[in-house]
């Protein structure tokens, strides 16, 4: 005789499936989260989806990067099989396998846990292999990967990989002098020696000039577009705080906000943590023009004396008029030494200037770079070790 299994039970297994699978795609859910969702759910009205959606949400999902794995996993594991959005698709998850065209990589693989190893037979004598200078190893594809692409194991190696990342960045030369055994001739101070010691010429005194790392600020767009290119630009700008203790960050969808003091905690994933309780518009629109407004007229004469560096990281979409965009990236031009430009859509070999934002920032920034792999995050620290021969002022 068949034993039906009841409802509640079924339900409880189904949640528990799903827990598993949210851990095996990188979300940090532990058996605590499990015994957490099982009474989220017990607490609701199931035949209401959006309830069981966001009591499952608010107990697993602690992160703002993961709200979009977390959204995806959901409707592929708790999709009706006769399209309808009722109760019956709570109970009864239609677990196919996905694709990868339709489907992150991360869930894609977390559908398919690797089977455990079988008893191999006994190997039988192969010929030596060499390894040749042409073979490309894992690291060298994790180099090239897309940040959005990535696997949980890869995402991991990674971010490991930017907190190992040599951030070189050369000092500027200014205008201020320091003694010094050689170089130009300080003669203010050769003539006070002179006349110390009776007028006799003894010694030529010599200064150099002052160098002195320069301030890197940073515009980093958390909208829903960007997604995971923000999570690993973070990482990078962290391991830049930490490193040289000079710069600052703002993050920017709907509003801007300053994380500077947030993100000086030693511990990148405790820094990024706070950042996720204290900003409150992550994965929202973007409103590009009125943050760079709010930037120029609150923050850039704080942060932008003595001619720092800006990068502006964004894919340049704006949900708004774009009409006084142009004008205030070419005010934020003006108050800085460099503006570079650090978009994700380059990734694209294809990619033309169509929206209107893109348009409006093209014309007022020095560079534009893609930031989407590890190889793009190196070229970025090699072009701010780049050494600027001379002083020379914002325009």
């Amino acid at each position: 005789m068949t034993r039906v299994e009841p409802t509640g039970e079924r339900l409880a297994a189904n949640v528990a499936h799903f827990t598993r699978l949210l851990r095996r795609a990188g979300l940090r859910v532990g058996p605590g989260d499990l015994l957490d969702a099982e009474r989220a759910v017990a607490a609701i009205d199931i035949m209401q989806r959006d309830q069981f959606y966001w009591a499952l949400h608010a107990v697993l999902v602690r992160r703002h990067t993961d709200h979009t794995l977390f959204d995806e996993a959901f409707r592929l594991f708790w999709r009706d099989p006769m399209g309808a959005h009722s109760a019956l698709a709570l109970l009864l998850p239609q677990m196919k396998t996905p694709t990868t065209r339709t489907v992150s990589r991360r869930l894609s693989e977390a559908w398919r846990p690797a089977a455990p190893p079988a008893t191999a037979p006994a190997p039988r004598e192969q010929p030596p292999q060499i390894d040749t200078f042409l073979a490309y190893s894992a690291d060298e594809l994790l180099r090239t990967r897309d940040f959005d692409q990535m696997s949980a194991d890869e995402l991991a190696r990674a971010r490991a990989a930017v907190r190992r990342l040599e951030l070189d960045v050369r000092p500027l030369v200014t205008r201020r002098t320091r003694p010094s055994v050689r170089g130009e001739i300080d003669r203010a101070r050769t003539i006070r020696a002179a006349l110390r010691g009776g007028g006799e010429l003894v010694a030529l005194r010599h200064r150099d000039r002052i160098e002195r790392p320069p301030a890197i600020v940073a515009l980093c767009d958390i909208s829903g577009s960007m997604g995971r290119y923000a999570e690993m630009l973070l990482r990078f700008l962290h391991a830049l705080l930490i490193e040289r203790n000079r710069g600052q960050v703002f993050l920017f969808a709907t509003r801007l906000t300053n994380v500077t003091r947030t993100l000086r905690h030693r511990d990148v994933d405790a820094a990024l943590a706070r950042c996720g309780k204290e900003v409150t518009d992550w994965s929202s629109g973007t409103r590009l023009g009125a943050s760079l407004h709010e930037f120029n007229r609150t923050w850039s004469r704080r942060v932008l004396a003595q001619g720092a560096v800006v990068l502006l990281v964004t894919d340049g979409l704006d949900r708004e008029d774009t009409e006084g965009l142009a004008a205030e990236a070419a005010r934020l031009r003006r108050s800085c030494r460099r503006l570079i430009w650090l978009n994700p859509l380059l990734r694209y070999a294809g990619f033309e200037p169509r929206a209107a934002g893109v348009r409006a920032l093209l014309p007022n920034v020095d560079e534009h770079r893609p930031v989407h792999d590890l190889d793009s995050l190196e070229a970025l620290g090699r072009a701010l070790s780049e050494r600027t021969q001379r002083y020379r002022p914002a325009r």
